[in-house]
C-alpha cells in the first residue's frame, strides 16, 4: 500500500502520464523532455515512492515559471574518455539527463564493459528507483546517486548543523527473475517525507532529527525552526558514521568527480549526479552472474523471518509487486497530490484526471 494513499481511489497511469505531459509542455518545457520526465514521475509513484513521483510534479512546474529550470537545450560535454564522461547539465529537467544519459552509457558498457558519466549542474532528478529497469532489462547492472550543493538538511555525525542532503544511492541488480532494486539515502529520513510530516502537524515514531540545539527529535518542524535542526545520518545517534561515511562517499562521487558541488555559489534546487552501468559479460560472465545473484536472492528469501516478520523480501520485491498491481488497477495517489496538481493544472486551463474506484 502506498503511504497515505487511499486504495480505493485510484487513477490511470497513462492518464497521469498525458496529464503531466501536457502541463510540462503548458509551463514551457520541450516535448521530447516533457514525455521523458512525465514518465519518470509517474514511474515513482507506480513503484510506490509517492513522495518523489507527481509530489513533484507541480514544483517542477515552478522551477520552469520562474526559470529556474531550462525548459530547452542540450547538456554541455565536458570530457568524454570512452568509458568516462562529464556533462554540464545546464540546469536542463534533471529525467531527461538521466534518462539520456543511461542511453549514451549502453554502447560504450557494452563496448569497455563498464562506463561512467558524471552530471553538473543537472536540475532536480525525481526518484532514483525509476530508472533502473531500463538499466537491468536490458542485462547491465547500474549504480545512480545524486546530491543537491544548493540545499543542506543533514549534518555529519556528531555535529549539529547541516552539510549535505539525504544524498541517495540506487543500484539495479539483474536476476534471473526479478532485480534486486535498491534505493537507500545516506540519512534516515528523506526531506520528502519530512516536509510532508510538517505540513501535515505529523511526528516522526522515533527520533530520528536533531534540533538546533543538537538534541534528538522527532518533529519534522524543527527544520524550520530557527536556528534549524537537521535530519539524522543514517544509523542514527549511535551508528550514524556509517551514514557520514556514505553521505562522503556521494559527495566525491557526484561533486568530486563533477568538478562542481558545496565549494561552489548555489544556483539553486537541482543535482550533481553519478551514474555507472556494468556488463556482467565483461567480468565474470553473464550466466555465472546471474547464478549468483539468483543463489544470493534464495537465501534470502527463504531464510526464516524473525518474530512479527512474514517473509523476507528483496530490496524492489514490493515496489515491483505494487507496480503491477498499480498499472492494472491504476495509482493509488496520496491525497495531497491531486489538489496540489488540480490548482497548478487551473492556471493553464488544464483540468486533474478523474478518478475511479480500485
Amino acid at each position: 500500500m502506498v503511504s497515505g494513499a487511499s486504495t480505493d481511489i485510484r487513477h490511470a497511469a497513462e492518464d497521469l502520464t498525458i496529464f503531466a505531459v501536457r502541463l510540462l509542455q503548458a509551463a514551457g518545457m520541450e516535448a521530447v523532455m516533457a514525455d521523458t520526465v512525465a514518465h519518470v514521475l509517474v514511474e515513482g509513484d507506480l513503484l510506490g515512492h509517492d513522495t518523489h513521483g507527481l509530489a513533484l510534479l507541480a514544483s517542477y512546474v515552478r522551477e520552469l515559471e520562474q526559470g529556474s529550470m531550462a525548459r530547452v537545450g542540450e547538456a554541455q560535454v565536458l570530457s568524454d574518455r570512452g568509458a568516462a564522461l562529464a556533462w554540464d547539465g545546464c540546469r536542463l529537467p534533471g529525467p531527461w539527463l538521466v534518462m539520456n544519459g543511461i542511453n549514451a552509457l549502453m554502447p560504450r558498457a557494452r563496448e569497455y564493459g563498464s562506463a561512467t558519466l558524471v552530471i553538473r549542474r543537472s536540475h532536480h532528478i525525481a526518484c532514483l528507483a525509476s530508472y533502473l529497469l531500463r538499466a537491468t532489462s536490458a542485462g547491465f547492472m547500474i549504480v545512480l546517486s545524486c546530491s543537491d550543493p544548493a540545499v543542506a538538511s543533514v549534518a555529519p555525525h556528531g555535529g549539529r548543523r547541516a552539510v549535505f542532503t539525504p544524498n541517495p544511492i540506487a543500484a539495479g541488480i539483474p536476476t534471473s527473475g526479478t532485480p534486486f532494486l535498491v534505493d537507500i539515502s545516506a540519512s534516515i529520513k528523506t526531506n520528502g517525507m519530512t516536509n510532508r510530516l510538517h505540513k501535515a502537524g505529523m511526528m516522526y515514531e522515533e527520533d530520528c532529527l536533531l534540533d538546533g540545539e543538537g538534541r534528538p527529535s522527532r518533529d519534522p518542524a524543527v527544520l524550520a525552526a530557527d536556528p534549524p535542526g537537521t535530519i539524522l545520518p543514517l544509523g542514527g545517534l549511535a551508528g550514524g558514521h556509517k551514514g557520514f561515511g556514505l553521505a562522503l562517499l556521494i559527495e566525491a562521487l557526484t561533486g568530486g568527480l563533477s568538478g562542481h558541488g558545496r565549494a561552489d555559489p548555489a544556483e539553486g534546487w537541482g543535482a550533481n549526479v553519478f551514474l555507472s552501468l556494468y556488463d556482467p559479460e565483461a567480468f565474470g560472465g553473464g550466466d555465472a552472474f546471474l547464478r549468483q545473484m539468483d543463489w544470493v536472492a534464495e537465501a534470502c528469501r527463504s531464510n526464516p523471518p524473525r518474530p512479527g516478520v512474514t517473509r523476507v523480501r528483496m530490496p524492489g520485491d514490493r515496489g515491483l509487486a505494487l507496480r503491477e498491481e498499480q498499472i492494472r488497477q491504476g495509482i493509488a495517489l496520496h491525497p495531497a497530490i491531486p489538489p496540489a496538481l488540480s490548482e497548478c493544472a487551473q492556471r493553464y486551463g488544464l483540468e486533474f484526471p478523474d478518478a475511479h474506484r480500485g
